[in-house]
């Protein structure tokens, strides 16, 4: 299985990226894993946020490939500990998925097509952050469930 985040828009902060690079590194020693940044739409300020998030969503839709199991991070998805996301991780391994797909949104959401594409939303939290942590936050917990899935001295309970 790989395993691929999308993202929309860089990251600005140097730090904030040399930590996600730490953890897709680490993460290349346990399954085949890739970033996906798409840039940001151009003039968007210039937008609607409706407008902006059906251009977003047709850029994240033109990189999920049909086949893709679909996970949004999304504020009303799915709350899960690291444990239970771990046996996630490894159940989608057990079920044959071939390429799983975590999709990071712009700071408006998702568009209607977006979510009539996904095959399961996950929240990290009830609090809003910034896309830009979402990528450290979730890159880590990816880190962290392939830990416990194999009893390394990561994850303590």
């Amino acid at each position: 299985m790989k395993i691929k985040i999308i993202s929309i828009g860089k990251t600005d902060e140097k730090l904030l990226e040399q930590l996600i690079e730490k953890y897709t590194k680490r993460l290349g020693h346990y399954i085949k894993f890739e970033f996906l940044i798409i840039p940001d739409i151009k003039n968007r300020k210039n937008l609607s946020i409706a407008l902006q998030k059906e251009k977003e969503g047709v850029l994240l839709l033109n990189a999920i490939q049909k086949m893709d199991v679909v996970v949004l991070l999304d504020e009303k998805g799915k709350e899960y500990t690291s444990k239970l996301f771990s046996q996630f991780i490894a159940k989608k391994m057990l079920s044959g998925c071939k390429q799983l797909v975590f999709v990071i949104g712009g700071p408006y959401g998702f568009s209607k097509e977006v979510y009539q594409r996904v095959n399961q939303r996950i929240s990290l939290s009830k609090m809003t952050f910034s896309h830009q942590m979402i990528r450290l936050f979730f890159v880590e917990q990816l880190y962290r469930a392939f830990t416990i899935l194999k009893n390394e001295p990561y994850h303590h309970e």
